[in-house]
């Protein structure tokens, strides 16, 4: 009899560390999930500008972010794909808690820690384009998907590991090569740009991005084109380099895109030739505002540019 007891203690014990150790192993839980429907959650947002931190119902947050992303003027039905976008991302990131991590709360305003976001550009378009979409986050085999989005992909849009060189997971709800006729409607600046960067300033950038020591810079050409046409890697005196971390270096607004026609050193200066702004990965958004003036819906416009995917409503 009491061997017997022993007997059944120790498997007891035994079944509670199976238990335990396989929870261990387990994925921590989703902050947020994509599965999850209910009401609609009310986030805490960080005040970058003055340090605040305040609570704010999520559409009303998103109509902020849909105000500063794109020109408010524009078709809601551009707006409105905007938002859906908006919304993923910001659910997306919440999950990540990486803005926890630095503000203790859910978003920030900081366009360089989170998305862009000015209650101010506010007005009826935006407001009627974020109800329009209420709710709605785009997921990928259940997960928040990656909801990026560019001004002008030049024509042409990328896959993620072309237009931002990301390879830390697989992407494969985003579609490359989509041609959107946004050229057609875009301004002169995105059909046609020119940079000149001092080669005292592309040394540094090029050392910042891949520690090596391009030398004195006489010369520059294209070493590797994606699949669809953007420089993947540049040539810079003896040293290759990536181009979408080179155009963060050298600075995004400076260097449109990587969608390159031409590139050449000149009078102490890199030049660089090129159409388009932005990555181009995800949506464009004078692809999306072409599309929303040809009567195209939002859900329509997301899935011009994504693929795999479900859009859902995730609250009422």
């Amino acid at each position: 009899m009491f061997l017997k007891k022993i007997v059944k203690l120790t498997l007891l014990l035994l079944a509670a560390f199976i238990l335990f150790s396989g929870c261990q192993n387990q994925p921590a839980p989703k902050l947020v999930s994509p599965e999850t429907r209910g009401e609609e959650p009310t986030i805490s947002l960080y005040i970058n500008k003055t340090g605040e931190r305040k609570n704010i119902k999520m559409e009303e947050y998103i109509q902020g972010v849909v105000a500063a992303e794109m020109d408010t003027s524009w078709p809601v039905n551009a707006l409105a794909a905007q938002a859906i976008l908006a919304r993923t991302f910001t659910m997306e990131n919440i999950e990540s808690g990486r803005i926890k991590q630095l503000h203790g709360t859910d978003a920030s305003t900081s366009v360089e820690e989170f998305q862009a976001y000015d209650p101010s550009k506010i007005n009826d378009n935006v407001r009627l384009a974020v109800e329009r979409t209420r709710g709605e986050v785009i997921t990928c085999n259940g997960d928040y998907i990656h909801a990026w989005f560019s001004a002008c992909d030049g024509g042409i849009s990328a896959n993620a590991d072309e237009g931002l060189a990301f390879t830390r997971e697989p992407t494969p709800y985003v579609k490359g090569g989509v041609q959107d006729g946004c050229l057609s409607i875009t301004e002169p600046k995105n059909k046609s740009w020119v940079a000149r960067i001092p080669v005292g300033q592309v040394r540094t950038a090029v050392q910042k991005v891949t520690g090596k020591d391009p030398g004195p810079i006489a010369a520059a050409s294209i070493f590797k084109k994606g699949p669809s046409g953007r420089t993947e890697q540049i040539k810079i005196g003896t040293v290759n380099v990536g181009g979408p971390a080179l155009r963060l270096a050298l600075g995004s607004e400076k260097v449109r895109s990587m969608l390159l026609t031409d590139i050449r050193v000149e009078g102490g200066e890199l030049v660089l030739l090129g159409k388009g702004f932005g990555h181009g990965v995800g949506m464009c958004q004078w692809g999306a505002r072409l599309m929303a003036e040809q009567g195209k819906s939002p859900e329509d416009i997301i899935n011009s540019y994504f693929k795999e995917i479900e859009i859902k409503k995730q609250w009422e």
